[in-house]
């Protein structure tokens, strides 16, 4: 996936039939705030890691994109990305430090601890005790910076898979994560965090985030299609449209400009990370794209918003095209072809989400999708995996 399909972009989200609400989210300093006023679109605004195979060190051993993933994690650089990334920091940072009443004398389990930025936060808030569990080999490092910051006698790192380990203590009473992955649940973290859950959190205990909402919209994108799709066509003057076949299945992570945004909004999939099962992050969810005017669609472009409702304000933030910019950036799903829609007129359908089988980590899209309209008719089904 390319992380540079843009340089400068600039940077929606309820169903038709949601109510119309208004929320408050707290964000960054104290004076800074995302107001969401959702009426039928939203507008709001990852230190998380897992384990390296036992011995990554014996040539030739084989991998799988599981192992690669458990080793990226071991790289300062792809930390470095997910600190400075203000929206999501900032964000759980705030949620600490503007509810030490949640936290005060409260143990908390950080699953997928990375750096233990979070775990420094809880500790510094006041929690009794933090157990960051980190299965990558940034667990080390994790250790040094907790003893640099003198929390050694409230954080305890523990190296390994959630899944694997033993806690020192029988429940805990929060559990926080960074979980989330691109389209939300690419890496599928979120399984871990159910995990930790059911076996390690006390009866009425807190999750944060405790909500997590997936949405679409339809964009116009003709140029960067023509520069990474069709490119593929004529290459040279040769015909190497098999691997075009290839990227139209590879959905794209990158930065989308909210003017290139064709339709409203649409609300896939809510999941409230308190009560879900494992499960529940497969499903199909149906869609209704409308045009607000006249252009072309390209592509159809999700992303998600995380909310933590139990703070005395609601706070949260989004990854949407129209909210400031994140590492998740937003995922560009490329249409076989260009429909030509007219204001009022609707892309409708469903979306399925699975996880990969051979690695539940990856995510197996199936998008189908129907336009009626005074130009374009058309019916088609498209695949698609996050890999």
């Amino acid at each position: 996936m390319d992380p540079g399909r843009k340089t400068d972009a600039q940077n929606s989200t309820m169903t038709d039939a949601m109510p119309a609400s208004k929320t408050r989210f707290e964000f960054e300093d104290a004076d800074e705030t995302i107001e969401e006023a959702a009426t039928g679109s939203s507008n709001l605004e990852e230190d998380s890691a897992m384990c390296e195979p036992e011995d990554s060190s014996i040539v030739g051993a084989d991998k799988t994109s599981a192992d690669y993933y458990f080793d990226s994690y071991s790289h300062f650089g792809i930390h470095e990305e997910m600190l400075k990334d203000v929206v999501r920091t900032k964000t759980y940072q705030n949620v600490i430090y503007k509810n030490k009443f949640l936290f005060k004398d409260k143990i908390v389990l950080d699953v997928g601890a990375g750096t233990g930025i979070l775990s420094l936060f809880c500790a510094k808030a006041g929690a009794k005790h933090v157990y960051a569990v980190e299965c990558s080999q940034m667990a080390d490092m994790a250790q040094e910076i907790v003893k640099a910051n003198g929390f050694s006698s409230v954080i305890t790192v523990l190296k390994g898979k959630i899944e694997e380990i033993n806690l020192p203590v029988p429940q805990v009473d929060i559990i926080i994560s960074e979980w989330m992955g691109y389209f939300l649940l690419y890496e599928n973290m979120l399984n871990t965090v159910l995990y930790a859950r059911d076996k390690w959190l006390v009866s009425n205990g807190i999750v944060l985030p405790d909500n997590a909402s997936l949405y679409l919209t339809a964009i116009e994108d003709a140029e960067y299609k023509e520069d990474k799709i069709e490119f593929w066509n004529n290459v040279y003057g040769f015909d190497m449209s098999c691997i075009r076949k290839q990227s139209m299945m590879e959905p794209l992570v990158d930065t989308v400009d909210q003017n290139q945004i064709v339709t409203n909004s649409q609300l896939l999939k809510t999941m409230n990370i308190s009560k879900m099962t494992s499960g529940d992050a497969s499903f199909t969810a149906p869609f209704k794209l409308i045009a607000q005017r006249d252009d072309y669609i390209h592509a159809l472009v999700a992303y998600f918003d995380v909310s933590f409702s139990v703070c005395h304000k609601m706070t949260g933030f989004s990854t949407g095209p129209k909210s400031r910019n994140t590492h998740w950036k937003q995922t560009v799903l490329y249409l076989e072809d260009v429909l030509t829609i007219c204001q009022g007129e609707f892309v409708a359908g469903s979306m399925t989400v699975t996880q990969n089988k051979k690695n539940p980590r990856d995510v197996d899209i199936t998008l189908k999708y129907t336009l009626n309209g005074r130009r374009t008719t058309i019916s088609r089904t498209q695949q698609y995996k996050m890999r």
